[in-house]
């Protein structure tokens, strides 16, 4: 294979913002269409679904699937049946059973399968992971809010079931500590709003422990208005870290603030192509399976109505 023949499904927010500028960057890539209902990406052809963009690209290798999550599963069956290799946009899908049938059908059919959680690829995640595997962890508190009319406007799916709400993005919370924690979390306790005309929470609080008893808690909200915080605040026996901005800024105890250029989306795509050629899986769930949990045994209250 020279370079990945690969289609975008799904051309909203994310698609253009991230995706395509990736590819773009990316020699090993070759972007040759989308496929979208109601939107097309200039320079290539466009399609209205997956049957469709494939009867007419029989030399296609891979898709990336950026759709929201209760369409993903479908699109991603026909995609690995036809052949071809697969990225999900985070979430991977609207439940754990549809990753995992996935997951097994990639196995199958020789084929790539990528569960891509961008927010592990933030500059600060590895250098993280790395110091605390040193340190004793004694709290993990993860403050994760912000303007769901800012960030996601006209995103009706994000309140519908399987939309996850304010979760959507507080599972990029839930990846990165799920990736620079030693130990596996358990969940303990946790509340979620929903507004009353929605299937889909706008705030949370969640308690949770590691293995060795470390308490982890998770203040989540969509009606912040300003500036959006996303941070991870880590107690540890050597003093304070902190992960701010998403993962991207990194501050140990009392040194300068460590920052570097977004590559989350380009790491990705790096990533993807070699799992490509090596006809790779790599699906983890464990973010997935924390929020599942949530809802499986969250205490609910009912709130006001959401009004865009």
């Amino acid at each position: 294979m020279d370079r990945i023949r690969i289609a975008l499904i799904g051309i909203g927010k994310i698609a253009r913002d991230q995706h395509v500028p990736a590819l773009a960057a990316n020699g090993t890539y070759e972007l040759v269409a989308g496929v979208s209902r109601h939107q097309k990406l200039d320079g290539v052809p466009g399609y209205t679904s997956i049957e469709a963009l494939l009867d007419a690209h029989s030399n296609l290798d891979a898709v990336a699937v950026c759709t929201p999550p209760q369409a993903r599963f479908d699109i991603a069956r026909t995609a690995l049946q036809r052949g071809l290799h697969v990225m999900l946009e985070k979430p991977p899908g609207a439940t754990l059973n549809e990753v995992h049938a996935l997951e097994e059908l990639a196995w199958r059919n020789g084929r790539a399968l990528f569960a891509a959680w961008h927010s592990r690829e933030a500059a600060g995640v590895e250098p993280a992971r790395a110091l605390l595997v040193e340190r004793e962890i004694r709290r993990v508190t993860i403050t994760w809010k912000e303007d769901v009319r800012y960030w996601h406007p006209g995103q009706a799916w994000i309140w519908q079931a399987g939309g996850l709400g304010v979760f959507d993005p507080a599972i990029n919370a839930l990846s990165i500590v799920t990736r620079i924690l030693p130990h596996r979390l358990v969940l303990k306790r946790a509340e979620l709003a929903f507004p009353e005309n929605c299937q889909a929470p706008i705030a949370g609080e969640l308690e949770l422990v590691d293995e060795q008893g470390t308490p982890v808690t998770a203040s989540l909200d969509f009606l912040q208005t300003g500036a959006p915080t996303w941070d991870i605040a880590i107690e540890t026996d050597a003093g304070p870290v902190l992960l701010a901005k998403g993962g991207a800024v990194l501050t140990v105890g009392d040194e300068a603030p460590r920052e570097a250029p977004d590559r989350e989306y380009p790491r990705l795509y790096e990533r993807f192509a070699t799992l490509v050629r090596e006809n790779g899986i790599d699906a983890d769930v464990e973010p997935f399976r924390l929020v599942a949990d949530a809802f499986l045994c969250a205490r609910r209250t009912i709130v006001a109505p959401f009004v865009e």
